[in-house]
């Protein structure tokens, strides 16, 4: 449910690798920061957030990262999403990283799904998924977002054994769809 202190927290900026993030334990409470880029160097665990964004034909935005990217660049992805900020809530990244990537305002705030502990030997981060319907024109972030399209589970579907894929999303999207079961 969409945490109070969302409404109050000021509007942030895209996070750089220089930005804090909360380091979190096993139990996803905050145990120290870090910046971005030590986080990811050493493996600290930290939060991030996965929208599942639908136009209004209820079709999943997908686009291709880019080069540039952090953490897995030049690979697919059916969410947009990315770090919460060191004292922001996973409510108010969500909403933040699903505007700047696709690129509009005014979106509807994310509902929340469901957390899981994403843990491989070189990454570790807590991920919350939401869900969000966008019938606005889109006008992803060219620093983020480089080539995209509104595909429909089946085209999605036939994608995953074609394309290159975050294997975090790969992760996320399997959890979901066993969730929805």
């Amino acid at each position: 449910m969409p945490d109070q202190q969302s409404r109050q927290e000021p509007p942030r900026q895209p996070l750089s690798a220089d930005e804090l993030l909360d380091i979190v334990d096993e139990r996803d409470q905050v145990v120290g920061q870090a910046r971005r880029a030590d986080a990811m160097a050493r493996r600290l665990r930290h939060r991030t957030v996965f929208v599942l964004a639908r136009d209004g034909a209820g079709r999943i935005f997908v686009h291709r990262r880019t080069a540039e990217k952090l953490v897995f660049p030049s690979l697919y992805d059916m969410f947009v999403g990315g770090v919460v900020g060191a004292g922001e809530s996973y409510d108010t990244a969500a909403l933040r990283e699903a505007e700047e990537e696709l690129g509009v305002s005014g979106l509807p705030a994310p509902t929340p799904l469901f957390s899981f502990l994403y843990d491989t030997p070189e990454h570790t981060w807590w991920s919350r998924i939401y869900e969000v319907r966008c019938e606005l024109p889109v006008a992803p972030q060219a620093e983020e977002v480089a080539w995209h399209a509104f595909l429909s589970e089946e085209e999605l579907a036939r994608r995953l054994d074609e394309w290159e894929w975050v294997p975090d999303g790969v992760e996320a999207y399997r959890r979901l769809r066993e969730w929805r079961g």
